[in-house]
This record gives C-alpha cells, sequence and structure tokens, in this order.
C-alpha cells in the first residue's frame, strides 16, 4: 500500500481499500513496536502480517474485530473477522466486486458492510489519475447486512448512486454516507434501512461519520468548496464519480443534524474521526505536521478544537483508530513493522491516559 498523496492509496482513506499484494500467512519476528514518544500506546501487538488490511472494528462485546482486507489472491477488499488475537480469520463477505466499511450490530447477531458485487462480479477500475489525485466513488455501491458468519445476506439499500460509510451506535441507530439526492451527504436511518433521514446539505463531500458512545453526537470528515473555482471543480468531478480529497476537516454534529461545527481548523487531510467514551474528545488521523502531506499519524483533540496532541510518531502511516467498548484498548492501521514496504496491518494497544 503506498502512503497519502504518493504513498497512501486513495481508496484506502475513503473505506475504498484495494491492493494487488499477497498476504503472508507468517507471522516474522516482531520489531519493536512501540515508540518511547507514544506515551498513550501500550503492549502493541500486530494482529496481521502483510498485504493490505485496515478499518478494523471492534464488536459489542470487545471480543471480536471486523475488518477490510485485500487477500486470498483476490484483487480488492472483502471484508473479514478475527479474533482480537489476530487468530480465526474469517471471509464473511461474499468474494465478489468491492466491499469496505463493515461493523457489527450492538446485538451481535447481525454484520454490516457496503459492497458492489451487485453491480459485477469483478473489482470496479481504479480511478483515472490523469485527472489528478482523485477518489472514486462507486455508484453501484450499497449496503448490505448478514449473519456473523456472512450467511444470509440482505439488501439494506437500493437508491441510485453511492451508499457505504456506515457506522452503527451503541443504541443500533445507522449512519452512512450516500450520493442519492445528488451530492456526497450523511443520513441516518433505522437498523433495518427505514426511516431514512438526511443530516447535511451543504455543497461538497461530508462523510466517514461516527457515533458518540451515547449516540447523541455524530463526528464525520467534510471538505466544502468555498470559492467558485473550487465548487466546479468539485461538481465537474463528481458527475464523474470522483472526489479530490487534499483538504478535510473534522465536523461534528447532533445525531438529527443540528449544531454542526468545525472541530480542526488546518487545511490538511483530516480523516477518521472517532469519539473517546466521554464524548468530550475526539481521536483522528491526519498528515498535519509533514510538509509534504505524506505521512499520516493519529492526533487527539478536544471537541472545542483546543488541547491538540499528537497520538503516534511512526515515519510511515497510522490511521483507522477506533477505541474498544470499555475505553481500554485502541485498534489502528499502520505501516510500522512492514515485512514489504508499503505494507498496511492492524494492531492493537493498551491505551493509556
Amino acid at each position: 500500500m503506498k502512503t497519502f498523496l504518493g504513498l497512501l492509496t486513495p481508496a484506502l482513506l475513503f473505506c475504498l481499500l484495494g491492493s494487488d499484494s499477497a498476504i503472508s500467512d507468517s507471522k516474522p519476528a516482531q520489531a519493536s513496536l512501540e515508540l518511547p514518544a507514544e506515551k498513550h500506546l501500550a503492549n502493541i501487538k500486530q494482529l496481521t502480517f502483510g498485504g493490505e488490511n485496515a478499518e478494523a472494528y471492534f464488536s459489542a462485546d470487545g471480543k471480536q474485530l471486523i475488518f477490510q482486507s485485500t487477500r486470498d489472491g483476490r484483487e480488492c477488499d472483502q471484508i473479514y473477522t478475527m479474533n482480537l488475537d489476530g487468530s480465526n480469520i474469517r471471509l464473511v463477505s461474499t468474494g465478489n466486486g468491492r466491499t469496505t466499511c463493515s461493523y457489527f450490530y450492538p446485538n451481535g447477531r447481525k454484520i454490516l458492510y457496503s459492497s458492489t458485487h451487485l453491480g459485477a462480479k469483478e473489482c470496479p477500475p481504479r480511478p483515472d489519475f490523469s485527472k489528478g489525485y482523485v477518489w472514486a466513488i462507486y455508484p453501484s455501491f450499497d449496503i448490505f447486512t448478514a449473519r456473523p458468519d456472512g450467511s444470509d445476506l440482505k439488501q439494506l439499500t437500493n437508491a441510485p448512486g453511492y451508499d457505504a460509510e456506515t457506522t452503527i451506535s451503541k443504541q443500533g441507530k445507522l449512519v452512512f454516507t450516500s450520493m442519492r439526492d445528488g451530492d456526497l451527504d450523511i443520513y441516518t436511518m433505522d437498523g433495518n434501512g427505514k426511516r431514512v433521514r438526511r443530516l447535511t446539505t451543504e455543497l461538497g463531500y461530508d462523510g466517514g461519520p461516527f457515533w458518540s458512545y451515547d449516540g447523541k453526537q455524530i463526528v464525520y470528515r467534510a471538505y466544502h468548496p468555498q470559492t467558485e473555482k473550487d465548487k466546479s471543480d468539485y461538481i465537474g468531478l463528481l458527475k464523474q464519480n470522483l472526489i479530490r480529497p487534499t483538504t478535510l476537516e473534522i465536523w461534528i454534529m447532533n445525531a438529527d443534524g443540528s449544531n454542526k461545527r468545525q472541530v480542526t481548523h488546518n487545511g490538511k487531510a483530516n480523516f477518521a474521526p472517532y469519539f473517546f467514551p466521554d464524548g468530550k474528545r475526539i481521536i483522528f488521523a491526519s498528515n498535519m505536521d509533514d510538509p509534504k502531506g505524506r505521512n499520516f499519524d493519529l492526533y487527539k483533540i478536544n471537541v472545542d478544537g483546543s488541547g491538540l496532541e499528537r497520538i503516534t510518531f511512526n515515519d510511515t502511516f497510522d490511521g483507522f483508530p477506533m477505541f474498544s467498548p470499555d475505553g481500554k484498548k485502541l485498534v489502528f492501521a499502520s505501516n510500522r513493522n512492514a515485512k514489504t514496504r508499503g505494507d498496511t496491518n492492524i494492531f492493537i494497544a493498551d491505551w493509556v491516559e
């Protein structure tokens, strides 16, 4: 995998990770995974070894992870589950199309993910980089549910255009990103796909939403073009199912879409925000400290934008953080300890306040 603007695949940042890398089943001897400056992380353990693995999210009981990975000779991501020690990795998606953005339902009886398999069995084509650094917004993405073993697959959305980037609150409410109304906006719906409600309306990309632990707030990433040139560029790309992701800021809103407020103001690529259990802080990934914009690290910040602190100091990619249900562990994806340059693997650590 490559990192941002040269090293990170655009698909990875957009819940659309893809790779031609092979996954190795062998576990290499681990170098020290902990860096002296990473005072908030302890007992870091590597759970996957080789290729591209990302967006690992906890089950409600904290005993399993669900994640997307390019492995088993496939050309793009499928969804897998595993235990917290990295054992018992199981394919739970169809094996067709491209998949992304998986999550466990709170009751543990269902999983959710997005897939393009109804559009075609093959992986959809990668974006055309002759247009610059762009992400593809595949219109064939729909949201599906299944049992934890992948059986009993059911389609949850059937609106025209992109439906993906879904997460589930502890109360069972879904939040997702959709192009059903012509722009990339955030919506909520019940766990069965009913009562869809649009939360964002401003021109631009609003996506990657996550719930606070109490289900009262949503944190997300956004790009709202301001100049006429930027607006024209955004609309022109969107008509081609593309987006240019070089500037993303972190925002928060109430669960009903009210009281939207911007948290970061650095003009960089900030993504993958997740609430601390206390609802007063956010952990997220950003390239703000790399002048070239290539390296991403994890940061924490208060919901009012104060108290910014860098969490990881790895000289390659760190992203997609999520706290365990009890807030004691953090799972994240990283290029650290890569067996092959560009490998992205999943790591878990104890969180130290």
